[in-house]
């Protein structure tokens, strides 16, 4: 779990729904939400990558946040989006989106308001978790998504994004709305 200190320097959370429960991350990881839109899936890369995005040229893969929490796959609705995030890891800067079943708000969180997580009871890796934040009556589950990320899916991703050129992505949304899909 995060230090108490990390916490303190946290204090606005973007909120998100996943399978029905509430979920945030630092706002500061946040690059941008973007509308979902064509998604090409790449073979041979695990479940949880749903597949790449053309963001102004540079190939981005897209994680579903449900595979990845061990839930079913998120079904697309008109409200589904993906939250561009910026993470380190193992000293490199990496973009990827998530996808999300929708983005709820941006809240003030004061560490006074984190209670650290359970030991069970949750649906994910306690240490994927910095805490939760109490919301009125409910928890939020706030991600460390440095650590539910790991390097597996970094390098899967990374893969995704090496076997994908910007120029094929965009070949296939051209070719998927001449279909009228």
């Amino acid at each position: 779990m995060a230090s108490q200190s990390t916490l303190s320097e946290q204090s606005q959370y973007l909120g998100f729904h996943i399978a029905g429960e509430e979920y945030a991350i630092g706002i500061l990881r946040v690059k941008e939400i973007l509308e979902y839109d064509i998604v090409t899936r790449v073979p041979t890369t695990p479940r949880s990558i749903r597949g790449v995005i053309n963001l102004r040229g540079s190939v981005v893969p897209v994680v579903d946040l449900a595979v990845k929490l061990g839930l079913p796959e998120s079904v697309v609705t008109k409200r589904s989006c993906v939250v561009v995030v910026e993470m380190v890891l193992e000293g490199e800067r990496t973009v990827m989106g998530l996808l999300a079943d929708a983005v709820t708000q941006v809240f003030d969180l004061p560490a006074t308001e984190i209670e650290p997580p359970p030991p069970f009871g949750t649906r994910i890796r306690v240490e994927c978790l910095l805490g939760m934040g109490r919301a009125g009556k409910k928890f939020v589950l706030l991600l460390d998504i440095d650590r539910l990320l790991s390097t597996d899916d970094v390098a899967a991703a990374q893969t995704a994004v090496d076997t994908s050129s910007p120029a094929q992505i965009a070949g296939d949304a051209a070719t998927i709305e001449a279909l009228g899909a």
